[in-house]
C-alpha cells in the first residue's frame, strides 16, 4: 500500500524549526501552550498511542515535550487505562484525546501522522503492520517482536511502506553510549575477545500463583489476548508481568537484553551469530508462577570475539558490581558501561619490577542527557523531513531482537545452534527452525507481506 497522504509528504518535506529546544522533563498546560505558539499548524505531528499504561505512555510524554507534537488519541483495551490516560493528556496539553478501545479503528483517523506502539510484544506486529498500511509512522517498543519471524514481516512492511520507524531501544541515544562505542572502535582497548551484557534485577521478587478471575470491568480481555492461546484471566500474566510468560513475551532476555545486546553488537560492527548455546533455569524462584528462566547464560559465537548474555533476578550484585551493563573485554583493558556512565579499567603488565599499564585509565564518566528525550526528538527529525539518521530504526531493532530470540530459542531447545545466515534459519536443528516461527490464535492470522 503506497503512502501518499498529503500532510505526511508535507511534513516530511519540513524542517523542524525548533528541534533542539531544550524543554523541562515535565510542563504544564500552560507551559506547552506557549511553547506551541510559535509553531505552525502545517509543522504539527499528532500522535496517538497504542498500548497506553506503561512505557507506551512514557514514550509519549517524551514525545510531548517537543513543540509542535500533540497527543490527539489513545488505543487500550483496558477503559481504566484509557480514562488515566485522557486525563493525564488534559493535565498536560489542556486537551482530552479521542478515545478508543480498538486500535484499528483510531488508525482510521486520517489526522494522525505516528503512533507509539507500547503493548505486550505479542501484539507488536499486528499493530506495526495496520499502522505502517495506514500511513503512520511507527514508533515502536522493544523488542519489536516476538518472534524471528515477525521481526522480519515488519522489516519487510516497514520498507515496503517508506515508513518511518523508530525502536524504542533508547540507550542507543545516551551520551555514555556514543562515547563508549567510539572509544571501542579506536582501537584502544586491543584486541577484544570478549563481550559481557548482563541484568541482574535484584527488586523482582516471586510472582506469586493466583487464581484465574474474571476480568476486570473495563477490560476487552479477548482483544488482549489477540493472537495468543486462548486461556482464562489471570492477574499474574496481565499489564507489567506478561513478560515472564511464553505467550506474550521473552522473559528479560528479550525485555532487557535487545537494550544491552544492541549496544555490544553495533559497538562490534556484528549482526548475526555463528552458533548459540543457553544454560540456565527458574532456580531464585522455582515454585512461582512465572514461565520464563530468572537464570540464564548465553553464549553467542561471531567471527572473532564471543558474547555472553547472562541475567538473574532477585540480585543486584552483577559484573564489576554493577546491577547490568556492557563490558568490552579487550588485551589492554576493559571498558564498561551502563545507564549511569562509563569507565575504562586497564591491564597491567611486570616491566623491571614496575606495574606497567597497558592502556590509560578513564575515570567514571557519567551520562549528560536524558536518552528518551533524545531518542524522541530523534523520530521527529526524521519525520520532519531533518537530515538525521535514526538512532535505532526497525532494521537495528530487528537485529538486536532477532539475536535475543536465538538466545531463547537455544534454552529451549537444550541444544547449541548454528545459524545460516544465507537461509535465515538453523543449520542443524528441526527443532529450533520451528521456533523461529510466530503461532497466531483466535482467528487472527499473521500479516503478508
Amino acid at each position: 500500500m503506497k503512502n501518499n497522504n498529503s500532510r505526511r509528504n508535507f511534513l516530511q518535506k519540513s524542517a523542524l524549526a525548533t528541534a533542539g529546544l531544550s524543554i523541562p522533563s515535565y510542563v504544564n498546560a500552560n507551559s506547552l501552550t506557549s511553547l506551541f505558539s510559535n509553531v505552525a499548524p502545517s509543522d504539527q505531528l499528532n500522535f496517538g498511542v497504542i498500548g497506553c499504561k506503561g512505557m507506551g505512555w512514557s514514550d509519549m510524554k517524551a514525545h510531548l515535550n517537543i513543540p509542535g507534537v500533540n497527543c490527539i488519541a489513545l488505543a487500550d483495551v483496558d477503559e481504566n487505562v484509557l480514562d488515566d490516560r485522557a486525563a493525564n493528556a488534559k493535565e498536560l496539553t489542556g486537551k482530552k484525546p479521542k478515545l478508543y478501545t480498538d486500535y484499528r479503528k483510531m488508525l482510521d483517523n486520517k489526522d494522525i501522522d505516528a503512533v507509539i506502539i507500547g503493548t505486550p510484544d505479542h501484539w507488536h506486529c499486528l499493530n506495526f503492520v495496520d499502522a505502517s498500511n495506514a500511513g503512520k509512522h511507527v514508533y515502536v517498543e522493544k523488542p519489536l517482536a516476538n518472534s524471528i519471524e515477525e521481526c522480519n514481516i515488519m522489516v519487510d512492511v516497514a520498507k515496503r511502506n517508506n515508513t518511518i520507524a523508530q525502536v524504542g531501544q533508547w540507550q542507543r541515544s545516551g551520551t555514555q553510549y556514543d562515547e563508549a562505542i567510539k572509544y571501542v572502535q579506536s582501537g584502544k582497548l586491543g584486541k577484544i575477545r570478549l563481550v559481557k551484557c548482563w541484568s541482574y534485577q535484584g527488586w523482582m521478587k516471586p510472582v506469586p500463583v493466583k487464581p484465574n478471575t474474571q476480568p476486570p470491568k473495563g477490560v476487552d480481555y479477548k482483544m488482549w489476548l489477540g493472537p495468543a492461546p486462548e486461556r482464562p484471566f489471570n492477574e499474574n500474566r496481565f499489564h507489567f508481568n506478561f513478560r515472564w510468560f511464553w505467550d506474550y513475551a521473552g522473559g528479560l532476555m528479550t525485555d532487557w537484553g535487545v537494550h544491552e545486546i544492541d549496544i555490544a553488537l553495533y559497538a562490534m560492527n556484528a549482526k548475526a551469530p555463528k552458533s548459540v548455546i543457553a544454560s540456565g533455569g527458574k532456580f531464585a524462584y522455582p515454585d512461582d508462577a512465572s514461565e520464563t528462566p530468572d537464570t540464564l547464560q548465553t553464549v553467542y559465537e561471531y567471527d572473532d570475539f564471543s558474547l555472553l548474555w547472562e541475567h538473574g533476578v532477585g540480585i543486584s550484585n552483577g559484573n564489576y558490581g554493577k546491577s547490568e551493563g556492557i563490558a568490552f573485554i579487550g588485551n589492554k583493558g576493559t571498558l564498561v558501561v551502563n545507564r549511569q556512565g562509563w569507565e575504562v579499567i586497564p591491564e597491567s603488565e611486570n616491566v623491571n619490577g614496575e606495574k606497567v599499564l597497558k592502556t590509560e585509565k578513564v575515570e567514571f564518566t557519567p551520562g549528560k542527557n536524558n536518552a528518551l528525550e533524545v531518542h524522541a526528538q530523534n523520530f521527529v527529525s526524521a519525520i520532519k523531513g531533518e537530515k538525521v539518521k535514526l538512532n535505532c530504526g526497525i532494521e537495528t531493532g530487528s537485529i538486536a531482537a532477532i539475536n535475543a530470540h536465538m538466545g531463547n530459542i537455544a534454552f529451549k531447545t537444550g541444544e547449541k545452534i548454528y545459524w545460516d545466515p544465507q537461509n535465515g534459519q538453523f543449520k542443524n536443528s528441526d527443532k529450533a527452525n520451528e521456533l523461529i516461527k510466530a503461532t497466531y490464535h483466535n482467528g487472527w492470522k499473521l500479516p503478508k507481506v
